[in-house]
């Protein structure tokens, strides 16, 4: 019996694929799941968008040619499209740590400038009489409070102290810990 490995049998790359790659470096770095998540996705839609070719193969020409994609074509917001750009520079900078000083020329996308809509105390107390239960008691600690969405889903009674009227957020945006009073 022969025990040499057949030269046509499958090959098992000793190396981790560029996305599970990228990802395990990101969760090593401590990035949010969200961040991960996101950058992973606008990475493997980059390598989609420009035939599956590896990205140590494309060039300036290639990153913006995909951004005005995502701007004119799938008419994304500014921001997503920052956060397109920003996936894409952890990817050079980050992961293949090497020299790209052309990413750094990449036109950027720019946010138009509103002022905030904010509701009256008057609306604000007319919409929460209009909710009952859990999703009332949302609302009035997203408003009263300044907690962000992901912040209020994730507090346990432990982090709320009655008696020194504070909130503990754990674990918030930059996984950070963070009281509010």
């Amino acid at each position: 019996m022969n025990n040499k490995l057949n030269n046509n049998a499958i090959k098992i790359s000793s190396k981790p694929k560029l996305l599970v790659s990228v990802k395990e470096q990101m969760i090593t770095s401590s990035y949010s799941t969200k961040t991960i998540d996101a950058y992973t996705k606008w990475i493997k839609e980059f390598i989609l968008f420009n035939n599956k070719k590896h990205p140590r193969e494309l060039n300036k020409a290639h990153v913006e040619k995909f951004l005005t994609y995502l701007a004119v074509d799938r008419r994304v917001s500014p921001s997503t499209q920052s956060q397109a750009l920003a996936a894409l520079l952890y990817l050079y900078k980050n992961h293949f740590r090497e020299q790209f000083g052309w990413m750094e020329d990449v036109i950027r996308a720019k946010r138009t400038k509103r002022l905030p809509v904010v509701f009256t105390k008057e609306e604000a107390k007319s919409v929460i009489d209009n909710m009952s239960g859990v999703p009332k008691l949302a609302a009035s600690l997203l408003y009263g409070s300044g907690l962000r969405l992901g912040e209020c889903l994730s507090l346990r009674v432990l982090d709320i102290d009655f008696e020194l009227n504070t909130i503990t957020v754990r674990r918030g945006k930059g996984d950070k810990d963070r009281t509010t009073y």
